[in-house]
């Protein structure tokens, strides 16, 4: 007896659909990898590949720097205040530190800048930056040429990856500023009993955690996009959408999560 081809035919949709995402997966994993260890070799940081990539970081961080810490602090003072006036009132005063640094510095901030480069990178890409990266579809990551992954994608990979961590880090640090003068005021006599608290929210476990966290958001906001613009079929270029921009977000959110794992469970 024949199988039911009403039946066939949608199950081979979805073993071919899956087949597609996992060569995908494999293919993102190894680009990143290559990626890395171009990086970490000398031969690679050439005078030519290192003004490639000054030039890269200048546009994807410095330029929009002064305007991204000045929202993220105007946003860290709305949310300092709230914690801190909202623990007063219910007599938990002496936690309210500890509650600004692990629900802002640990969380918010380190997500919101990787989030923010990726929508600022996906601007880019309907604006019509990525169609010079890779015109014809890469299947394979033997395909590309070491050439261009050394004077285009390597430089490209590093700029948005050093763009996360330069946001992520710099806002951190100001909104800790903030933090000390909303409680503290400028007096200096808070130092040793503001640093003791910072103290014991950043243990070992938490510090490995918040470091480890923010290097593979870089990594995901870097990499994840220009995989996808690498192996995208040239005929889908113009629906106007990121590749890989939901993907991106699921890696987000599973880093994320298991951060939250290793720092709270």
């Amino acid at each position: 007896m024949s199988a039911n081809p009403t039946l066939t035919s949608p199950l081979r949709n979805l073993r071919l659909s899956w087949q597609r995402q996992w060569s995908s997966v494999v293919f993102m994993l190894k680009f990143g990898a290559l990626v890395l260890v171009l990086w970490l070799t000398p031969s690679t940081h050439t005078p030519a590949y290192r003004a490639t990539a000054a030039r890269y970081m200048a546009t994807s961080a410095w330029q929009v720097l002064p305007w991204f810490t000045a929202l993220s602090a105007l946003l860290s003072l709305v949310l300092i205040r709230i914690v801190v006036v909202t623990a007063l009132s219910y007599g938990l005063s002496q936690y309210a530190l500890q509650m600004v640094v692990r629900v802002l510095v640990l969380e918010l901030i380190p997500l919101s800048a990787a989030m923010f480069v990726a929508l600022r990178a996906g601007l880019a890409f309907n604006a019509g930056a990525a169609s010079a990266i890779a015109s014809p579809r890469v299947r394979r990551v033997s395909d590309l040429s070491l050439e261009q992954l050394r004077s285009e994608l390597t430089p490209r990979v590093l700029a948005e990856a050093f763009s996360v961590l330069a946001l992520a880090m710099i806002s951190s640090m100001i909104a800790l500023v903030l933090t000390y003068l909303m409680v503290y005021g400028p007096s200096p006599w808070g130092l040793p009993g503001f640093t003791r608290a910072v103290g014991q929210v950043f243990d070992l476990t938490v510090s490995l955690s918040f470091v480890i966290k923010a290097f593979l958001f870089s990594m995901a906001v870097a990499v994840v996009p220009m995989a996808a613009s690498l192996e995208r079929d040239p005929a889908l270029a113009g629906n106007g959408m990121q590749p890989g921009s939901v993907r991106l977000f699921l890696v987000l959110l599973l880093v994320e999560a298991a951060s939250l794992v290793v720092k709270y469970i």
